[in-house]
């Protein structure tokens, strides 16, 4: 038997398991670590969070994904090379974080492994296939590393008839779902998503969706219109700025907001193309410090609407809102929220016991710990309407 193979199955022997999350979402803030210890599987899970950071990437870096980045068009040998720079780069970035948390690579079981979105693109006509597609290739990660790694997470979702997203599902059902207590665990990234989890604890129960723009189109707008910004800090260029009711209006009538749902979304279709589409077509002028604060109305507005949508009887019952991602930290959006939602208890994922800023890394982590560990594994499970399988692509070191 190849020795690798024997490790896996040593692994999953352990009582406890040290997996390495790594996120890097479409906002291209940086890479997420989360070196995360694991008990258990499924709701009998039992994390802790060891030690976790974010390393920004520079900003030739950025820029380089930006050029392939959910273009129509692109330098095919530009994204060739970014699947093995970027893989290198969180390799680097590995082993400098572990040793600096004084661990040695011998001492992680398993790198779980995101990588960088540069398309998806769920087809809802059903003449093609959902697709998406993650770089960083998780063969340069195991060998650069020496350690096993299990990467390229959502083609199996959909695969399994799912969209590739979101997949937050599995662990805000195994580690925060409550008896008892009704919750939606609301990510705000690039893009908005939640993960409905019913005080029964019933997986039927669960509804998991994307919302539409989370931080997507404010962040770009920024590097847009404010030179040497990157994102609204604090939210203080949309404080100054006045509502839009037309332009918000006409935002969220946009096709994807009709849509039924589960349903993903990304970038590639809420952009500043469409927004100046929209802006142009209907003859609108703002300033820009309305239109971003129209933008984050949009944000707070969708993400609202999906949940009075397609979740029933929310607005009759008790359940709080437990917020992670960039969007945690917008003042402006959480306001927002909590006064649109007056129902809810409005709060960070950090009262959790999870820093909101590792929570997707922790989740990928999970969903490592899902693959070696879960002997429950079965062709028609379900979580709610997201299929329950094995995910992510196992890389040997050697």
């Amino acid at each position: 038997m190849n020795p690798q193979i024997a490790q896996l199955y040593q692994i999953a022997q352990k009582p406890s398991r040290l997996i390495l999350g790594l996120m890097s979402g479409t906002s291209l803030d940086g890479l997420d670590l989360a070196l995360c210890r694991f008990s258990g599987f499924g709701l009998n899970t039992q994390v802790e969070l060891v030690k976790h950071q974010t390393i920004a990437y520079p900003e030739e870096f950025k820029q380089a994904i930006r050029e392939v980045f959910a273009k129509e068009q692109i330098h095919f040998p530009s994204l060739s090379t970014l699947n093995a720079q970027i893989a290198r780069l969180h390799a680097q970035y590995i082993l400098d974080s572990l040793q600096s948390w004084g661990i040695t690579p011998q001492e992680v079981d398993a790198i779980a492994s995101h990588g960088q979105t540069v398309m998806h693109r769920p087809m809802r006509s059903g003449n093609l296939p959902d697709s998406t597609l993650q770089i960083g290739d998780g063969d340069h990660i195991a060998h650069l590393t020496g350690i096993i790694t299990l990467s390229d997470f959502r083609q199996k979702h959909i695969a399994g008839g799912g969209e590739g997203a979101p997949l937050a599902v599995y662990g805000d059902y195994f580690l925060f779902s409550k008896k008892g207590e009704h919750r939606i665990l609301l990510n705000i990234g690039g893009i908005g998503n939640f993960t409905y989890l019913s005080a029964s604890q019933d997986p039927k129960d669960i509804l998991v969706t994307d919302t539409g723009p989370g931080n997507t189109l404010l962040d770009a707008y920024v590097r847009q219109h404010f030179p040497g910004f990157h994102y609204d800090k604090d939210a203080r260029l949309a404080r100054q700025g006045i509502l839009h009711i037309p332009l918000l209006d006409s935002l969220l009538n946009l096709p994807f907001f009709q849509e039924a749902f589960p349903k993903s979304t990304g970038p590639e279709y809420f952009n500043l193309a469409l927004l100046n589409q929209v802006i142009q077509e209907n003859g609108y002028s703002l300033t820009p410090v309305d239109t971003l604060r129209t933008l984050t109305e949009l944000t707070a507005q969708s993400i609202s609407k999906a949940m009075q949508r397609y979740i029933p009887a929310i607005q009759t019952m008790d359940c709080r809102l437990i917020v992670s991602g960039g969007g945690s930290k917008n003042p402006l959006l959480m306001e927002r929220l909590a006064k649109i939602n007056p129902h809810m208890q409005v709060s960070e994922s950090d009262q959790l016991g999870i820093a909101s800023e590792a929570k997707e890394a922790v989740l990928f982590a999970l969903l490592a710990n899902e693959t070696l560990m879960d002997d429950q594994v079965a062709a028609n499970r379900r979580l709610g309407d997201s299929p329950w399988l094995s995910l992510g692509k196992i890389s040997l070191p050697n």
